[in-house]
């Protein structure tokens, strides 16, 4: 996906040399976690909204240079990475560098999640299966084979949860065959925890039928 369109450059880096209380002005004029910062003409960090308060704003940010944050992406970074990014450094700005590390500009975080609500997995029609197995036992490929197996089209598959020994596994496929795709993954000893309304239903027949045994018995 194309996202060197989405570089923003409404906000000049703050220089090294700049006052405190100027960048918590900024601050409380946008929304932003953090701001960038340069030195010499070259991006080094970004300052966060609340470091930035926390600073004597009668000081420089150079007497604060050590809690500036280095993260950025580079202007060839897939936009799965600079998801990554936006997550791992818990911000809603992105500053992105050129080559020779040249500051090109920033993402906002709104912008680049556009691009996942555009993809199959979201805007096409299909159900969600959530499954778990044991982190030893499972695999992608199996995964894959047990959904294609039954006649069905995967949109989108990825790990959504790991805790302990477990692995929890998401997938958004085509509407046809949800009730075989469930049952399979049952069979291969996967635990499906997202609820099917069809599942349900052949759940309730599985019930009446052991009830109609038991009666049918005494």
């Amino acid at each position: 996906m194309q996202t060197l369109n989405y570089i923003i450059n409404d906000i000049e880096p703050f220089d090294i040399s700049a006052k405190v209380k100027d960048v918590q002005t900024v601050f409380n004029q946008l929304t932003y976690s953090h701001v960038p910062v340069k030195k010499e003409g070259h991006y080094i960090g970004c300052v966060s909204e609340n470091d930035s308060y926390c600073f004597d704003n009668t000081k420089l940010l150079v007497d604060f240079q050590y809690a500036l944050e280095p993260f950025h992406v580079l202007e060839d970074t897939n936009w799965l990475d600079i998801l990554e990014a936006f997550a791992l450094n818990n911000s809603n700005i992105m500053p992105v560098l050129g080559a020779e590390n040249k500051y090109l500009g920033y993402y906002e975080l709104g912008d680049i999640m556009s691009l996942f609500n555009n993809t199959p997995f979201l805007n096409e029609a299909g159900g969600i299966i959530v499954v778990e197995k044991d982190i030893q036992d499972y695999s992608f490929s199996e995964v894959c084979q047990i959904v294609e197996s039954n006649g069905s089209r995967i949109f989108g598959v990825f790990i959504s949860k790991i805790e302990k020994e477990i692995v929890q596994i998401t997938l958004k496929i085509g509407h046809s065959a949800l009730n075989s795709i469930v049952q399979t993954f049952r069979r291969y000893n996967y635990n499906v925890i997202s609820h099917h309304e069809e599942d349900k239903f052949m759940e309730d027949l599985k019930d009446r039928s052991e009830y109609l045994d038991k009666y049918l018995n005494i």
